[in-house]
């Protein structure tokens, strides 16, 4: 018998969607799921972890682990002048374990995961609107004024994008967001994990 396959998840979403707050809490709820830790070349934010939230390597580092296609990156892509890449092995390795994945990846990096597997589910998390966006993204008082303009220019061009997700979450209230995200997983969990024989999979979905 093959070995299981989990799930794989994408999430994307503007800066200050509320990707990160909705991550943590899903991870935190719902038994099964992994969280892809991905390889960026920026610095870390104030409480962020090497190997928690992000591997934070070097450029020159993450170019080597680039040239390792296929075996190298799933996804990779360049946001905000900084670069960003998902691991074949830690995807992979999970995967095998039964884990289902969940992949917090920007619009380029999920159009490049779609592309290799198309199996995947996605799901794309909006504010109720760009002025909202903009007062959280100034509430968080983490950019430079220039980060600030290009971040929310480029939420504008990821925002375009929604309507290619499988899903679309609008984060109006974070809760409800959250059960939105909840309700997802479960839906797809019962949908693949079917037995032979039409009886749902013995394994606990949430």
């Amino acid at each position: 018998m093959n070995p299981p396959h989990g799930l794989l998840f994408i999430f994307s979403g503007p800066s200050g969607s509320g990707k990160s707050t909705i991550t943590h809490e899903i991870l935190a709820t719902v038994p099964g799921l992994a969280f892809s830790v991905s390889h960026t070349t920026r610095a870390p934010r104030p409480g962020e972890r090497d190997g928690e939230d992000y591997h934070f390597i070097d450029k020159r580092s993450f170019l080597a682990l680039r040239d390792q296609e296929p075996s190298g990156f799933l996804e990779w892509a360049q946001v905000h002048d900084n670069l960003y890449g998902t691991s074949v092995h830690e995807v992979r390795t999970k995967q095998l374990q039964g884990l289902d994945i969940l992949l917090d990846i920007d619009v380029q990096g999920a159009q490049q995961v779609l592309a290799k597997r198309p199996e995947s589910i996605s799901i794309f998390l909006c504010p109720p609107s760009v002025d909202v966006l903009s007062k959280r993204l100034q509430r968080r008082a983490t950019e430079t004024q220039e980060s600030f303009v290009l971040r929310l220019r480029n939420a504008r061009k990821e925002m375009s994008h929604a309507p290619d997700y499988k899903y679309l979450i609008v984060n109006d209230v974070l809760q409800d967001a959250i059960t939105a995200f909840r309700s997802i997983i479960i839906a797809e969990r019962l949908q693949h994990r079917r037995m032979p024989n039409g009886q749902p999979a013995p394994a606990k979905l949430w």
